[in-house]
């Protein structure tokens, strides 16, 4: 599918955005783990999000979707599936899968689309195969499919060399299942929707920072954990960006009822320093911190950022649309995840602004990018969603092409609904 955009306006709106796509995911994978019916409010309806549901549908679970509640009952047992297991686009489900069914009884096979079938699962496949699991697929088990033969795993005492919620989320679930205590370490906090939920379901994790260490204590379940009475919150990263689209057409969003989790909230900060207006309003905290988030644009300056990199790499994209149109020379450093993600995202931002007409150059572990003034251009989005999403904000000031924006779809159904209120668009090839 391909859009265009044909421009935006200064706005004044709210936006109630999709429900939290990491933590719906989790929510259907931690269902399998309980005692009892699972009872989800908002559960984020979007095609890789109903993969981590019809998966857990396949290992057993009985699912009830009234339309507005999610009831999910695990069977006693996880029951081997009698087909192979599709993740779809999704990262989150396929790794966070692998680590609770390298510990399952039974033979099971995960593969996803074209693009998640090049993305590497070796730093999540090596450090289960180490402690016991049974994992092959492509390139020694680095590339889906993957088939694994799952059993009762050993303890470890894990140091992973990078900050990923995936892999952290993936080990812990290991360790649940483990034969001893187990230990993770990371070296540096990333997302810790895994920590707070568990924690909150009754497993037994003691986690604590340690000379800029993240450091999880991993007991294994003595039963099953308590069923999940949750609504889903809205999703920051969604949500950011029609942050952008405020702070670089001098507009105001007012962005409704997200998490406000630190570890979800950086990229607001960093455009709160790049001269935007934010303030934060929290509403509750139960397993999450809830709340509201206003954003005013101003005139914007460029910024370095190399510093809390794991907790806005999702919104690295979009904040480099930001830093194309304000003054002064932007660095993003320290990044060199973006390189994994849907697609190479160093590569899609960089050989995109410069169609554009916006000065940048790849590094290694991120770009350099020279405000300026957009002009319209025909950009590849390289099947990548938050590459697609970001050109077409960027699109609100000089007009986009935008190529394959149906991978939008899969994390984000609702953004055109939103994004007609503040921009004119339209679809121009469905195919």
């Amino acid at each position: 599918m391909r859009i265009e955009v044909l421009g935006g306006k200064r706005f004044s709106e709210e936006f109630v955005v999709d429900a939290d796509k990491s933590i719906s995911h989790r929510c259907a994978i931690f269902s399998l783990l309980t005692e009892g019916e699972n009872e989800i409010k908002n559960y984020l309806r979007a095609e890789d999000t109903l993969n981590s549901l019809e998966i857990a549908k396949a290992l057993g679970a009985e699912v009830i979707d009234d339309g507005d509640i999610i009831k999910i009952k695990a069977p006693e047992n996880l029951k081997e599936a009698s087909d192979v297991l599709y993740c779809g686009n999704s990262g989150t489900t396929i790794r966070i899968y692998m680590g609770l069914l390298a510990g399952t009884q039974g033979f099971f096979v995960l593969t996803g689309d074209k693009y998640l079938r090049r993305r590497p699962m070796a730093r999540v496949s090596e450090p289960l195969k180490a402690i016991g699991a049974k994992i092959d697929g492509r390139d020694k088990g680095n590339l889906a499919p993957l088939a694994i033969r799952g059993g009762k795993l050993k303890s470890f005492n894990f140091k992973s060399k990078i900050a990923s919620a995936q892999v952290k989320s993936a080990l812990i679930l290991a360790g649940l299942n483990g034969d001893g205590i187990s230990f993770y370490e990371e070296p540096f906090l990333s997302r810790d929707h895994t920590e707070r939920m568990l924690k909150g379901m009754g497993a037994d994790l003691k986690c604590e920072m340690e000379n800029g260490k993240w450091k999880v204590e991993i007991n294994p379940l003595k039963k099953r954990l308590n069923p999940l009475k949750f609504e889903v919150p809205n999703d920051p990263s969604s949500a950011f960006f029609f942050a952008v689209a405020a702070a670089i057409t001098n507009s105001t969003a007012i962005i409704k009822n997200v998490t406000l989790n630190p570890t979800r909230i950086e990229a607001y900060k960093v455009l709160e320093k790049m001269g935007a207006n934010v303030e934060y309003i929290l509403k509750e905290d139960k397993y999450e911190p809830v709340g509201d988030i206003i954003v005013k644009g101003k005139e914007l300056k460029g910024i370095k950022v190399s510093d809390n990199i794991p907790w806005l790499i999702d919104e690295i994209p979009a904040l480099a649309m930001a830093m194309a149109v304000a003054n002064g020379k932007s660095i993003v450093q320290n990044a060199k995840e973006l390189r994994v993600k849907e697609s190479d995202r160093i590569k899609a931002v960089v050989e995109n602004l410069k169609k554009c007409g916006i000065v940048s150059k790849e590094l290694e572990d991120g770009f350099e990018i020279i405000g300026g003034t957009p002009k319209k251009a025909n950009i590849d989005s390289f099947g990548d969603h938050r590459i697609a999403m970001s050109f077409a904000v960027l699109g609100m000031l000089c007009g986009m092409e935008v190529n394959e924006a149906q991978s939008i779809y899969t994390s984000f159904p609702r953004f055109f609904e939103l994004f007609k209120k503040i921009s004119e668009f339209r679809i121009i090839d469905a195919n």
